[in-house]
């Protein structure tokens, strides 16, 4: 991103909802997946994780399962 990285976006995003009482769910991707990395991504406040290269179905699952929680809060 040429402005700030996926970190730097999380806490951004993750102060704004303190204002707007709604939470935006993150999946952070990544292609360089180290030990740690899935660790350090939902502390800084990220929902979930995959590493890239993905197999589609777990990406699919993943979003399914984060947009089912967007409407299961809505309601």
């Amino acid at each position: 991103m040429p402005h700030m990285n996926g970190f730097e976006a999380t806490e951004e995003i993750r102060t704004r909802e303190k204002v707007s009482q709604r939470h935006l769910p993150i999946i952070a991707m990544t292609a360089n997946a180290m030990v740690g990395d899935r660790e350090r991504c939902i502390d800084t406040g990220m929902d979930d994780y995959i590493s890239k290269p993905f197999v589609a179905h777990v990406l699919i699952e993943l979003v399914e399962k984060w947009g089912q929680k967007i409407k299961l809060d809505h309601k």
